[in-house]
């Protein structure tokens, strides 16, 4: 074992030691830095005759603002003005083309046949009152045990088609498919009237067939009158409404039986 030791000492033994190679690292590399310093305070310090500016000698800016409370330059504000601009937009629902207020006039247009009707107002394609009524008509329907949701929806697209070509043959500007819609559909409230009135009691009678007639007689007023100051068609209300009596009548047919 003591040899091992011994030739273990004369393998490694040598005259450079791990001292002398972190003395000399450590003498570099102060002589860099030293000389570093040296050079960074020549440039740094001015010459004694040289101009200085007056922005130089004056003292650092201090923060004046509170803690968590960063201030605001002119600068800031400028880059955060575009959050404005989402207060000037219109409301989601009438970028969908839902607006509580025509659908409001336009029901209480329907509700009073004599009341002059709004032609800007009426001449939208609004289907939301339309689709309202009609699961209104069919809801009322299926109270009173009658399971007609796919008699109303029937009715009403081939209603909207013929009336659709039939205003355009009278009409010299023409109409939409979803005016024609939007308007036959407003009229069909009364209608949820008289589907109502079937759930109380039978419309198979007198009394029925009168309340019937009525309810005709008001859904084609109220649409014939809206598609005359819609379409400037002055003169030709009683032409327009006996088509959609024809159309409400059908309605009516599934109210009463």
């Amino acid at each position: 074992m003591s040899n091992f030791e011994q030739f273990h000492c004369d393998f490694y033994q040598s005259n450079y030691t791990i001292d002398d190679q972190e003395e000399g690292y450590n003498s570099y590399g102060s002589s860099e830095n030293l000389s570093a310093r040296r050079k960074c305070q020549r440039g740094d310090q001015p010459p004694a005759n040289a101009f200085v500016p007056s922005e130089m000698l004056l003292p650092s800016q201090s923060y004046t603002g509170q803690i968590l409370q960063p201030t605001y330059s002119p600068n800031t504000l400028s880059h955060l003005s575009y959050t404005d601009g989402f207060d000037e937009e219109p409301p989601l629902l009438e970028e969908l083309g839902i607006n509580f207020e025509h659908i409001w006039q336009k029901t209480l247009t329907v509700l009073n046949p004599m009341k002059p009707a709004d032609g800007s107002i009426m001449n939208e394609t609004d289907l939301t009152g339309p689709m309202v009524f009609c699961l209104a008509l069919g809801a009322t329907l299926l109270l009173a045990g009658k399971v007609h949701f796919g008699y109303v929806y029937g009715v009403s697209a081939i209603g909207c088609l013929a009336i659709h070509a039939l205003l355009n043959l009278m009409s010299i500007s023409g109409v939409s498919h979803g005016c024609v819609a939007s308007v036959l559909g407003y009229c069909l409230l009364p209608m949820v009237i008289l589907s109502t009135a079937a759930v109380v009691f039978s419309l198979q009678g007198i009394l029925g067939t009168l309340l019937a007639l009525f309810i005709i007689g008001w859904c084609s007023l109220s649409a014939s009158k809206i598609f005359t100051s819609a379409l400037a068609m002055e003169g030709q209300q009683l032409l327009i409404a006996y088509p959609c009596a024809l159309l409400y009548g059908l309605f009516a047919l599934l109210a009463v039986f």
